[in-house]
């Protein structure tokens, strides 16, 4: 029998999933939340693109609960909208379903959140006796499932490092608060903060640690800017000289005097940003690396492309949320609760191979 899946948000992940949905033989899709009143009553297949199938998006998420369904896959904001995204989840819980969600990313590893954050979720799964699994590309299982699988081919792990190495120059998006991207380099961004940067991207490194077995003595930060010496020019604007057109920051696991686990970014408008920082060998851009230093050393770089269009973000999002929705069917032989990576089994995607 098919899992039923509702679909909770409608962004790029949340479109790209339904149409994955549509034509699943693991998987049907039996309800779309949706948050614009525009869209309320809209066919699914209208939303997304493709001929109409008999299924309306509803902003009635009551209602929508009320189908019986496997699991919700809760694809909604960032974790800046942690009170609503939390009780949005948890209603999900409540209403008898699993969740899979890839919006509040420091969930990724609860282990390390903070508990008043973790409360209210924790009883929804009590209650109802369900699961609640949070994942995403980075973090997620680009700096988890990646990583980990490799360290399991190794006899001794000197240093892991992940890289995340992509151009953002085709990204829709506002950086410039949070990473300062395209404001003067003297200008504080968000995640220059260590405390922020950690909690929002850093939690796949006490899970590393854990799943290996080492103590880490502690974590911090390395945030560099990158300013334009000419203007770059891109689709959603231009870099003026004296303006951050990359910024390249590390979160460090460290074991002794020697930083163990590493993630870093790369994240610049255009290659003609700071050539001198990692880049990708595989492709011209946007790419998640894993180097082990050990025995044996591995390289491996990973290019996401969309099948239709070959755009990276559309490759990456796809994964993003699929990643979700095939972990859907390990959720009813594990106990009920919030489960990161370590908890379920091998996800191969059942049913993506057919003919």
């Amino acid at each position: 029998m098919k899992h039923k899946v509702i679909v909770w948000g409608t962004g790029v992940v949340g479109k790209l999933v339904i149409r994955e949905l549509l034509d699943h033989p693991e998987f049907e899709l039996v309800g779309v939340i949706v948050h614009n009143p525009e869209k309320d009553g809209v066919d699914v297949g209208t939303l997304i693109g493709v001929e109409p199938v008999g299924l309306a998006a509803t902003i009635d998420s009551e209602a929508a609960l009320a189908v019986d369904a496997d699991a919700v896959a809760y694809f909604g904001p960032t974790a800046e909208f942690a009170v609503e995204n939390i009780a949005n989840m948890s209603r999900s819980l409540l209403s008898g379903k699993h969740v899979v969600s890839t919006s509040m990313t420091p969930l990724v590893y609860p282990q390390v959140c903070p508990k008043e954050m973790l409360e209210e979720l924790e009883k929804a799964c009590r209650e109802s006796g369900k699961s609640c699994f949070t994942t995403g590309i980075d973090p997620g299982f680009a700096n988890d499932l990646f990583p980990m699988t490799l360290m399991g081919v190794c006899g001794r792990v000197d240093s892991v490092r992940v890289q995340e190495l992509l151009d953002y120059a085709n990204y829709a998006g506002d950086y410039s608060s949070t990473m300062g991207i395209g404001v003067s380099v003297d200008t504080p961004a968000v995640l220059e903060i260590p405390e922020v940067l950690i909690f929002a991207w850093g939690h796949t490194i006490p899970m590393i640690a854990d799943a290996v077995g080492v103590k880490l003595d502690r974590i911090d930060t390395v945030y560099e800017k990158w300013a334009a010496t000419e203007p770059i020019t891109y689709p959603f604007g231009v870099i003026e000289p004296g303006q951050c057109a990359a910024v390249r920051f590390e979160i460090r696991g460290w074991v002794g005097d020697e930083a163990k686990i590493v993630i870093e970014h790369v994240n610049r408008i255009t290659n003609d940003a700071a050539t001198h920082w990692p880049r990708a060998t595989s492709v011209e851009n946007d790419v998640y690396r894993v180097i082990i230093k050990g025995n044996p050393d591995i390289t491996q770089e990973t290019a996401f492309r969309g099948a239709l269009d070959g755009d990276p973000i559309t490759g990456g999002c796809l994964a993003t949320g699929m990643r979700a929705i095939n972990a859907i069917p390990m959720l009813d032989d594990i106990e009920a609760g919030l489960v990161s990576a370590l908890d379920l089994p091998l996800i191969a995607g059942r049913g993506t191979i057919r003919s």
